[in-house]
């Protein structure tokens, strides 16, 4: 991909007691019942006026920098899995490019109006679909985005292409988790552009 420029585009994780919300339990919005328990502790210790003065409406300018941070370092973690797909793709080994998913009868790949389930049914349709370096062309990844999903998951969406005879391309959403200490495809739904 000499020569080319791939747009990132990385959203903030969020943090679920720091933004604004308004389901209301007990009668009580739930940004406030989520703080209780800070705000009775901060009372008792004599700082409870200095946290009623903050509403909880915005997200403190530190946290926002680390959560941009964490979600930029997530995604450079990602990339180079995705990455490393890319190349093992590109040198006709499938097997290579499937180490990004998860080794589980649970794995998920949605395509062509189909959900194929598990590691082996996914691995097994890759090699039936494509045989050959032919078939297989030259596999980019464009325009990637990523939604942190907690720390210990994640969704990826971006495009593909295949550069061959007869190229084609398409759209793909990707569900990470984090699996004994490494990220992994738990649910891959990839379809052809028309």
């Amino acid at each position: 991909m000499k020569g080319e420029t791939m747009e990132i585009v990385v959203k903030p994780i969020r943090d679920r007691y720091l933004t604004p919300r308004f389901t209301r339990v007990f009668g009580l919005p739930c940004r406030i019942r989520c703080l209780l328990p800070i705000l009775f502790g901060s009372i008792i210790l004599g700082i409870g006026p200095a946290l009623l003065a903050w509403n909880g409406t915005t997200i403190p300018a530190d946290i926002q920098e680390n959560n941009e941070v964490d979600a930029k370092l997530l995604l450079a973690e990602l990339k180079q899995i995705i990455d490393q797909q890319s190349s093992d793709w590109n040198a006709g080994k499938i097997d290579g490019f499937m180490d990004a998913y998860w080794k589980d009868e649970r794995l998920s790949f949605a395509s062509g109006g189909t959900i194929t389930r598990g590691w082996q049914a996914t691995r097994d349709r890759y090699h039936k679909r494509y045989p050959d370096a032919a078939t297989m062309g030259k596999l980019t990844f464009t325009q990637l985005e990523l939604e942190s999903l907690g720390p210990s998951a994640a969704l990826v969406l971006g495009r593909w292409r295949l550069d061959r005879d007869q190229p084609i391309e398409g759209n793909f959403s990707l569900v990470w988790k984090k699996i004994d200490n490494r990220w992994r495809i738990i649910h891959d739904h990839t379809s052809k552009s028309e």
